[in-house]
């Protein structure tokens, strides 16, 4: 199915980039029927999957119940879907769902709420909610503050922010920014886009939880070592960025050491030479080579 959004697109596009994930959809499905708000598309970009995802998906388009866009594509990694959903949906706010989380009953009218504070303000790319093991628990700490201006980046590393984020974008933002995935990978982690649209905009910061998330161990965060085996170029591009961004002593140490993994990953000559802090990457090469032989072997 490879129906166009209706001509008058909803003010929220809830994306589902999904792979082999048809025994996960229903939950997110019976979520999206649950919403106090159905102001929203659900666009599901479907990266190649053999497992029926298509047969379920049609027979929910056939209900009729909410507005579902459904594409299949070959399989070319999640970042890739996500360039061709913020491409597709006429809708100005985009949502990224994982196929195994869900929704809290309230969360599209929670985010047309926010929307309307800071529509029309350029400063912003979006705002940054949270996920949660329910709906009162987050995966970790609540935000420091509610209703701030917050670079992303900062949220993690000055601000002591720990756990999951729902993220919700200006799509025209994101159309500028799309993920650079190199050729023959299929993955490059999604902060590599959050941290580009800091150096131009901010996000407001919201308390409140809108996804509910448990981990699959299939999933791109319980096996990051071995993404990044799998897409080298794309690790080590991301790594030099953050040891580039990153002002604290701790995380200067932390993403320079990840940035030289990502070089003996990706094949890179000279790696001293080519970081953000020669002095520091000369220090950490030795204990690299640990790391890389031990946590990424």
């Amino acid at each position: 199915m490879t129906d166009r959004p209706p001509a008058t697109p909803p003010t929220v596009c809830v994306f589902t980039p999904t792979y082999q994930r048809a025994y996960t959809l229903r939950k997110l499905y019976e979520s999206l029927l649950a919403q106090t708000s159905h102001d929203f598309e659900w666009l599901i970009v479907d990266d190649g999957s053999s497992d029926g995802t298509d047969e379920l998906v049609r027979s929910w388009q056939e209900e009729a119940r909410i507005r579902i866009d459904y594409l299949h594509v070959d399989n070319g990694g999640k970042p890739r879907a996500i360039n061709r959903g913020v491409k597709r949906t006429g809708s100005p706010l985009f949502f990224v769902v994982d196929s195994d989380d869900w929704l809290v009953p309230t969360a599209v009218e929670h985010i047309l709420k926010v929307w309307k504070r800071i529509e029309g303000q350029d400063r912003y790319a979006g705002f940054v909610a949270l996920r949660g093991t329910d709906e009162a628990t987050p995966m970790d700490t609540w935000m420091p503050a509610d209703g701030i201006d917050v670079k992303y980046w900062d949220l993690f590393e000055t601000m002591g922010f720990r756990g999951d984020t729902s993220l919700i974008h200006r799509t025209e933002v994101l159309r500028d920014y799309p993920y650079d995935v190199a050729p023959g990978e299929i993955f490059i982690a999604e902060t590599s886009v959050y941290y580009r649209l800091d150096e131009h905009y901010d996000m407001l910061t919201d308390n409140t939880i809108l996804t509910i998330c448990h981990y699959l161990p299939d999933g791109l965060t319980h096996n990051f070592v071995a993404n990044a085996k799998r897409n080298p170029i794309g690790y080590w591009k991301h790594k030099r960025y953050c040891a580039q961004r990153s002002t604290t002593v701790k995380g200067r140490i932390r993403e320079t050491m990840l940035y030289l993994v990502g070089c003996d990953l990706a094949g890179k000559k000279d790696p001293v030479r080519s970081a953000p802090s020669r002095l520091l990457a000369a220090s950490l090469f030795l204990p690299a080579k640990v790391v890389r032989r031990t946590l990424f072997r």
